[in-house]
Formats: C-alpha cells, structure tokens, sequence
C-alpha cells in the first residue's frame, strides 16, 4: 500500500480543503459551520454535528466564513486506493474549533468526513454518538457495523458497553490499515480480542450464523450513499439478518453530504433510501433529523419506537440521553 506521508510539499495540499456551512455542530437553539481559511473546494461531515459542551464553542464570535486556519491542520497521509481517495487530517489540540486535538479520515473527492477520533475522549460530538444510543433497546446478541470506516462508532460501543461484541465491515482494505495506523485501531483489536472483529469485504453481504441483535449502516460511496440502499430488496435482506426483536439504525445523510456526481443530491438519495426501508418496515420506521433547510440530516430507526423515559434511563451516557426525544414517525 502506498502511503505519502506528511511533508513540508504535502502541506500545500490542506489549500484545497474547506469545511462549509453544510456540515454544522447543533445545539438546541444555535448552530455554527466551520472551515478551512482560504481554500477553494469543500470538506463536509455525513451528518450534522451535534455539541452540547459549551467548552467547545468559539472563544471569539466568527462569521459562517471563518473556521479552522490551514496552520492548525496537519495532513498525515494521502493517497488513492482502488476504491477510495484516502486522506487523514490531524486538527490541533491549540485550534479553536469543536475538532481540536481530532483525527479526520476523508475519502471522497468532495472531502466528506467519515470517521473521527480524539485522543482523550470518547464521544465525538458527531452522529456516530447517536448509534451508541442503540444497544440498550436491543436484545442480547452481536452488533454490526456495515461501513466501518476508521471505527468511530465501534470505539464508543466497545468503551460504553463491556459486554458488547462488534461485528465490522469495511470495503476498502486500505481504509482498515489507514485506521490501525493513525486511528488506534489495532491497539482497540488487541485490547478486545473476544469482542472486535473486522472483515474486508462488501458490507451488504454481511451475516452471522445466528444473526445480529442490531444493525448500523453508514454505507457511502464517492459522497453519496451507495445505491443499493435505495432498493427495498435490500433491506429485506438485512431484516433478514436481525435476531427476533433486533433493529436497525441508518445515517441517511441529507443536504449536508456533498457527492461527487453532482446529480445525486444529497437530500433527493435520503428521501429515497428512506422511501425504501418504509416499503419493508412500514409504520415501524422513525427519523432522527439533525438541522434543517440545507444543512438538513438524518438517522433512520426500524422498529417499534420504545418507550422514551425508558430508554433514556438505560443509556448509560447521560449526554446521549438527548437524542431519544428527537426520534419522529418517518411521514413519506
């Protein structure tokens, strides 16, 4: 595999990156974008950002302009695989920015964020915290995670749930070494052994002998979600795949998520894939929207919806409590 690492001619490439107003931090009444000063192309998150730590906001108050000076970001790697254009982004502990002192992992063209790490905390203030809100609904069984990307999702299962066994799937051999190199996830391996298993290989075709307790696709191909999940048949397939009483939860992104065909916008391929898991589950699906208008994003729930005040009290992150009353009827 080759890997360019970092370098003083490496450092011009951060002039090309700029994160937009599409991808956002939230909280309940207020919202700020953030970007790389000066560039000339984009570089968005899959998912609206969430924030509920007030010591993460600005110092200084900042235009929808200002962001992330180039000199706070560090270019660690970049290169193309056969399936994706692999870069990872270090972002300053000094920097003034919700990401400070993280580690990004782009793999498209228009620079969508797939997977983001800190070095000294387990949420992420992004949507993966919203999946760690899953498995106290489901029954006793293994997890999935279909589109593992750097295992964002799976450092906070393993971290908030002892008795959780992950189950991953990456396409992209590449990705999976990137992430044991500069994500720590060779190091989460050999700490969870029993527990952590990741497989190279196409994500729809995932299964277990005796099936999943739950489910979570974050399925993405050159900016868009991949197509397939705008077929009903697959997630009849997927359904399929769930142990009795298991459940599903989807980022479906939304207007934020910036593809590289411009004709599969990011709002349009939502409603579709939505559209879809409606046609196999019916009243039993529900929408977590993150934002609104154009910085519209989403998460999708199978099943019925549990009973709020009980489900928040077995979540064991009290800040992830949240999340639970933002789940709506998907109405298409």
């Amino acid at each position: 595999m080759a890997i360019v690492h970092s370098s003083p001619q490496t450092q011009t490439f951060i002039h090309s990156f700029m994160l937009p107003s599409s991808c956002r931090y939230l909280q309940p009444t207020t919202h700020m974008s953030f970007s790389l000063r000066t560039p000339s192309t984009s570089l968005t998150t899959k998912c609206q950002q969430i924030n509920h730590s007030p010591s993460l906001e600005p110092k200084t108050t900042k235009s929808e302009e200002d962001g992330i000076p180039m000199e706070d970001i560090k270019i660690l790697v970049k290169f193309k695989s056969r399936y994706n254009y692999i870069r990872v982004l270090e972002v300053s502990r000094k920097a003034d920015h919700p990401f400070r002192g993280s580690r990004l992992l782009l793999l498209d063209g228009p620079g969508n964020i797939h997977s983001i790490s800190f070095l000294l905390k387990t949420l992420t203030g992004t949507y993966f915290d919203v999946f760690a809100t899953l498995p106290p609904i489901l029954p006793p069984g293994p997890l999935g995670i279909l589109g593992f990307g750097a295992g964002s999702t799976a450092r906070i299962l393993l971290e908030l749930y002892p008795d959780a066994v992950v189950h991953g799937w990456e396409l992209d051999p590449s990705v999976i070494e990137v992430a044991r190199e500069f994500f720590n996830l060779g190091k989460l391996e050999r700490e969870n052994k029993d527990r952590l298993f990741i497989y190279a290989g196409n994500a729809l075709n995932a299964s277990l002998k005796d099936g999943f307790s739950g489910i979570m696709v974050d399925l993405f191909s050159k900016g868009s979600l991949i197509p397939e999940l705008q077929d009903p048949t697959t997630w009849k397939k997927m359904k399929n795949c769930l142990r009795k009483g298991g459940r599903i939860m989807v980022n479906v992104g939304g207007s934020c998520v910036e593809s590289e065909n411009k004709y599969r916008d990011g709002k349009v391929v939502m409603e579709e894939t939505l559209k879809a898991m409606k046609a196999v589950f019916g009243k039993k699906l529900f929408v977590l929207s993150l934002g609104n208008g154009k910085d519209d994003s989403s998460l999708a729930l199978t099943g019925d919806l549990p009973q709020l005040d009980a489900w928040k009290k077995v979540i064991r992150k009290g800040s992830l409590r949240y999340y639970v009353d933002m789940w709506k009827p998907y109405s298409g």
